[in-house]
Order: structure tokens, then C-alpha cells, then sequence
């Protein structure tokens, strides 16, 4: 059998670590005007200048994952809730809304398109970062299949999906099952 898709989505708030399934909440976190575009379940790091972005490949200081952004329209003057954030956007007043519990686990596709191993549990590795899908502004992040190793990286894997239609390891992009490895919750040095 193989897995049902080799699209990303970024990383999908599954549960909390423990025997709680509910997510764990919401925190909210500045953004700056103007900044690059932010996608549903985009992974966002704290930045040095206090503000929220974005993360990429290797970024650390990592909060969680978007749910959505809530900031005055420029346009209208009304308050604004989406899904996402336009890279163009100049509100002064952006507020990131992001599942950030440093117990919450994810999903996240592989980009392998190849088989994956059992013994990738326990092992680390960064994300790929790719711009959103434009027409529904969910995230395209995958997990790095080739960075998966006992290193410091941004996730930890902790296992396979519990999806039947995304668990076969033996094909291609398996959806992995994993926790936020630097968090900035649990970092001991400073942004």
C-alpha cells in the first residue's frame, strides 16, 4: 500500500504528550509589518528582534505551528482573522496565534520518496521548507528525509502516523509522527 499523498502540510497539532488528545491552546506572538508570508501550519521561530517569523530549514528558537493570524485590516480598519499571513501585509498590529505547548505533538510528511525505516524513531531531522499553497494557504513543509540522524535538529520523530491511508514506511513520504526538538520553551540560552 502505498501513502496518499507526497504533499506536505506543514505541521499538524495532533495531541499532547501524556494521555490528553486535546491541543493544548493557543499562544499569541507579535509579528512585524511587512514580513515574509506565513502559511496554516507553518512552523514560527521567535526571531532575535523580538518578533515572530517563519521557520525554515535549521532555524531554531522554534514556537510551534500557525493556526492563524488576527491583525487590523489596512484597507477596512476591521479586525481580521485568517489562516494565514500575505508577505505584503503592513498592519501594525499582526498577532500570530500558534500552537506553541512545548508537550504538543505534530505530523508531518516525509519528503522520502523512497522507503523509510522503523529505526528513523527516535532520530532527529530539520524541515524543508516550501511556500504555501496559495489557493487554500495550508503550508507544503515536509520533514527532511536525508537529514534523519542522532544529531541536534529541529524535530524529534517519535513515530508513525496513525492514519492508515499515511503509515506505510515501506513507501514513499510516510507521515511521521514528532515533537518539536528545539523549542524555545526548552532552550537554556537566549534568542
Amino acid at each position: 500500500m502505498s501513502n496518499s499523498s507526497a504533499i506536505g502540510f506543514g505541521l499538524k497539532p495532533i495531541r499532547a504528550y501524556g494521555n490528553g488528545y486535546e491541543s493544548m491552546g493557543l499562544g499569541e506572538y507579535p509579528v512585524a509589518a511587512s514580513s515574509t508570508a506565513m502559511f496554516f501550519q507553518d512552523m514560527v521561530v521567535q526571531a532575535a528582534t523580538g518578533f515572530a517569523t517563519v521557520g525554515v530549514a535549521g532555524t531554531e528558537n522554534i514556537l510551534g505551528s500557525l493556526n492563524g493570524v488576527f491583525f487590523t485590516d489596512a484597507n477596512t480598519s476591521k479586525p481580521t482573522f485568517a489562516n494565514h499571513l500575505l508577505g505584503a501585509n503592513g498592519a501594525s498590529d499582526i498577532k500570530a496565534l500558534v500552537n506553541d505547548s512545548p508537550i504538543q505533538q505534530y505530523e508531518i510528511r516525509s519528503d522520502n520518496t523512497g522507503a523509510s525505516l522503523q529505526a528513523d524513531v527516535g532520530a532527529t531531522a530539520d524541515i524543508v521548507y516550501t511556500s504555501g499553497d496559495t489557493s487554500n494557504f495550508v503550508s507544503r513543509c515536509t520533514l527532511d528525509d536525508s537529514t534523519i540522524a542522532v544529531a541536534v535538529q529541529q524535530l524529534k520523530i517519535i513515530g508513525v502516523s496513525r492514519d492508515p491511508e499515511n503509515d506505510d514506511i515501506s513507501a514513499a513520504n510516510v507521515v511521521w509522527r514528532v515533537i518539536i526538538n528545539q523549542s524555545v520553551f526548552n532552550d537554556t540560552s537566549g534568542v
